[in-house]
């Protein structure tokens, strides 16, 4: 009875120290910042989806009906073939900023799940985790879509290297 008693105070005082540890932050604050910096994050790689597409139909002569290109491109410096392979090289970083952006988001709820063994509040609402997964995914295969358009323009070598770097964010993905 006494071991018993013993670690009941202690576990009670692990659940004590968890809580107050939690209490003190402002989680809400943290969270809200972390979602805007996601979405900033997947505005800028559909803007850079759509600037691919743009600078596609462009080079074949067709203007971008897209309401986010508002803003001309500027072909006068560099013809669009030279242009293509970079842009969609941008859009590949953004892509894999906005996986890690995920990734971290996951790592954050394993760890609460965790915590949530010892009395810590867990927040059981995955809908906004999902989303984000999804609004990802979605983009992903929006840009993969216009790398496989494109894949004339980018060379064998090039598309290779994008073709694995897409194959290692979806995968990354799928097995977190």
């Amino acid at each position: 009875l006494r071991l018993v008693a013993v670690l009941k105070a202690i576990l009670e005082g692990e659940k004590a120290a968890v809580l107050k540890r939690d209490h003190h932050l402002p989680l809400s604050f943290h969270r809200r910042q972390e979602e805007l910096k996601f979405e900033l994050g997947l505005q800028r790689l559909q803007h850079r989806v759509c600037e691919v597409q743009a600078l596609r139909d462009a080079s074949k002569g067709h203007p971008c009906l897209s309401s986010t290109a508002s803003q001309p491109l500027k072909m006068e410096a560099k013809p669009p073939e030279s242009e293509l392979p970079s842009l969609i090289l941008e859009a590949m970083k953004e892509l894999e900023a906005a996986k890690q952006q995920v990734l971290k988001r996951i790592q954050i709820w394993k760890r609460q799940q965790q915590l949530a063994g010892n009395g810590a509040l867990l927040e059981e609402n995955l809908a906004p985790l999902q989303k984000r997964c999804e609004s990802l995914v979605e983009v992903y295969f929006q840009l993969h879509q216009q790398v496989m358009a494109a894949s004339a323009e980018l060379g064998a070598e090039l598309l290779t290297r994008i073709l694995e770097r897409f194959n290692e964010v979806l995968s990354s993905l799928v097995k977190r």
